[in-house]
């Protein structure tokens, strides 16, 4: 992903910030990661897992009428997990030890959340931007179904060369068939009788 370092190091300056922290992913909403500072952590499993929590969060907000996503909140007896929305497109899983400041973290993680957020949005954007181009000049640049010009002969003229063989193919095989053909004139009659054959009457 283009954004990537721009993300990784929204990470790295929120870790500076809040020194509690001990693990940050950044990942689609689909659970792919997208930028990741968890040592010690496997961020794809992480990622696995916030998209499934993510998903029960949203149905529980939806069916409690509690509008769009914002965080989740899990606290452990070692420590916190915090998952935080970041734009449409993504979200932002912080760990934190458990003397973190808990106002601190949401006071960060959301910070970081809406900056990762617009790097993803953005993104995402211009992608979507291109595949529609894409979509709607699917031939590059050239109109579909338009022949391409053949370069001139060296008499300046176009070079229709398919057109002008088939109709040179078709005169020859005309004068071919016209040749083979009898020639009959229509305006002069069939003798009735071989020349110099006699008949009663000669006598």
């Amino acid at each position: 992903m283009a954004a990537e370092p721009e993300i990784l190091a929204e990470l790295r300056r929120l870790r500076a910030r809040l020194p509690q922290l001990t693990g940050a992913v950044a990942a689609g909403r689909d659970g792919l990661v997208l930028a990741q500072d968890a040592p010690g952590v496997e961020p794809d499993g992480l990622s696995a897992l916030t998209a499934t929590t993510l998903a029960v969060a949203i149905r529980m907000t939806d069916a409690t009428g509690r509008g769009d996503f914002r965080e989740l909140l899990i606290r452990g007896s070692e420590g916190y997990v915090a998952t935080y929305a970041a734009g449409r497109h993504a979200v932002l899983t912080l760990l934190t030890q458990d003397r973190v400041n808990v106002g601190r973290l949401h006071l960060e993680g959301r910070r970081a959340g809406a900056r990762i957020g617009e790097l993803v949005d953005a993104h995402e954007a211009a992608h979507g931007r291109t595949t529609r181009s894409k979509a709607h000049d699917p031939a590059g640049g050239r109109t579909p179904g338009k022949a391409s010009e053949e370069p001139p002969d060296d008499d300046g003229t176009p070079d229709h060369g398919t057109t002008r063989d088939t109709t040179a193919g078709t005169t020859a095989r005309d004068t071919s068939r016209a040749l083979a053909t009898p020639h009959t004139d229509s305006t002069r009659p069939l003798p009735t009788r071989p020349v110099g054959a006699r008949t009663s009457t000669d006598n």
